[in-house]
């Protein structure tokens, strides 16, 4: 599967049922836009509802909760990605915070949102932010952090290895 905007690394979605998780890379079409990305979160059902991830370039991420109540949770691991990349310039938008035209005003690396957006899964916003501030790590391998402190590790590992990740 190749995702047609050079931004996009991957994009995948996951969910418990039973208790157990699963974890399936979403089509390119579903991360055209942000909204078709939430869009296509609310088509999965699972208990607490669906987690989705977007990389993209290896320089951030976009994580989003839909849980039960439907209402969209999105973090942005980056605010400043939002001055490159559309993805995470809508994340703002959807999170209602105008982009600042001083490049400067965030802080070299700066996660905004719901850093919240998993608590009841067991990833606290202080982990979140740890991972997040972490100037080291790709996007791709803070998004594996948040999975395997989730649970679902394995899973995601195994979705990127299906898009030759």
């Amino acid at each position: 599967m190749d995702y047609e905007d050079d931004e996009v690394d991957f994009a995948i979605a996951a969910w418990r049922e039973d208790g157990q998780w699963s974890a399936a890379a979403l089509p390119p079409r579903a991360v055209e836009t942000l909204g078709g990305f939430v869009t296509a979160l609310r088509q999965l059902a699972g208990e607490g509802g669906v987690l989705g991830y977007v990389a993209i370039a290896d320089e951030c991420f976009i994580a989003v909760r839909i849980p039960p109540d439907g209402v969209a949770r999105i973090l942005l691991s980056d605010a400043n990605c939002a001055y490159d990349y559309d993805l995470a310039e809508e994340a703002l938008d959807l999170l209602d915070i105008e982009l600042p035209d001083d490049e400067d005003e965030f802080d070299d690396i700066e996660p905004i949102g719901d850093l919240a957006y998993a608590a009841d899964f067991g990833l606290d916003a202080d982990a979140v932010e740890l991972i997040c501030l972490n100037e080291d790590a790709l996007a791709e391998e803070q998004v594996a952090q948040m999975a395997r402190r989730l649970g679902f590790g394995d899973q995601f590992a195994a979705v990127l290895r299906t898009l030759g990740r």
